[in-house]
């Protein structure tokens, strides 16, 4: 009894030491470690439900790609990385690499032009510019999946609004989503139609923030033409949003998904099978579990690549202010 006592007892006295010299410390100290617990408790619970919510599925999602595990199933077992090599031995999955590729290139530069245009054409209007601002950012706020049915009918062969309207005007007709040769040119049309209103927005905000002094100064220059102030003023100080918008909206073509879903499911053949349907239907539809986490650890290692290469190269091509 006297050693547990003995041990309490200088616990008692260490506790006490700590509180005395707590309360000794000036009011300086006692305050920042206030602010410090303070953070820390408000802190705490935000980072635990970020381990909990984002990290460790992360964790989950690598496990299960080194496994065979299905959906459902009470057992697997490991088998290194022959997910890994069957994916790239697959040619679903190469053409769906392809497929997201030749995507992003349609997307990335069509949104960054027709962005970059619709804002300067709202900025250089004199009136109703609230009413185009909104007209272009609403196929951003609309649900893709909703959009899809609407663009389907309208592409559609025989009653669709588009071959009507090209056969008016004497142009030929296809059957948009069901050509090998059309149904990706569409879809990433679809996608810049549904980008454009974000990127005009960005533009709409980096123009408003050069100054007007440095249009005077040109004009001084010589640079009398408009492309020639769009070329020397305007372009260099868009930089960084360019940028962004570059950033945000390749990231957001590589998940294309939805619009691929409702209107051609991957077809015909392969011909719009892109990563994320891949994975879907390997993961949801087969229930191979560990292959579609294979796909999804390669599609997150795709999304790093691309934002650190787009920070690392553009970044020294950007003008700031």
């Amino acid at each position: 009894m006297s050693e547990p006592r003995a041990f309490s007892n200088a616990c008692h006295r260490s506790l006490t030491r700590r509180g005395a010299s707590f309360l000794a410390a000036s009011p300086a100290r006692r305050q920042a470690f206030v602010v410090a617990f303070a953070g820390y408790g408000l802190a705490g619970p935000a980072v635990f439900f970020l381990l909990l919510l984002f990290l460790l599925p992360v964790v989950g999602v690598f496990f299960i790609a080194l496994t065979d595990w299905q959906l459902g199933a009470g057992s697997f077992a490991f088998v290194g990385l022959a997910n890994y090599r069957e994916a790239f031995a697959d040619p679903t999955f190469r053409a769906s690499l392809a497929n997201t590729a030749v995507y992003v290139l349609i997307v990335v530069p069509g949104t960054l032009l027709g962005g970059l245009t619709v804002a300067l054409l709202i900025e250089s209007g004199k009136s109703c510019r609230s009413f185009y601002r909104a007209i272009h950012f609403l196929p951003f706020m609309a649900t893709i999946t909703a959009m899809a049915i609407v663009w389907e009918a309208l592409l559609h062969p025989t009653i669709g609004l588009v071959n009507q309207m090209f056969a008016a005007v004497g142009l030929s007709t296809a059957n948009w989503l069901r050509n090998e040769n059309t149904v990706l040119p569409v879809l990433g049309t679809i996608g810049i139609w549904q980008n454009l209103g974000y990127a005009m927005v960005l533009f709409l905000a980096g123009l408003k923030s050069i100054p007007r002094d440095l249009y005077d100064a040109a004009d001084v220059d010589g640079a009398d033409l408009w492309i020639d102030r769009l070329r020397t003023v305007t372009l260099p100080l868009l930089g960084p949003v360019s940028m962004f918008v570059v950033i945000v909206v390749a990231l957001r073509a590589l998940e294309c998904f939805d619009a691929v879903k409702v209107l051609t499911q991957g077809g015909p053949g392969n011909a719009s099978e892109v990563l994320l349907y891949t994975l879907y239907r390997e993961s949801f539809e087969y229930l191979r579990s560990g292959y579609g986490a294979a796909l999804a650890v390669v599609f997150l290692a795709m999304v790093g690549t691309l934002t650190l290469i787009n920070a690392l190269v553009m970044d020294k091509k950007v003008h700031y202010q």
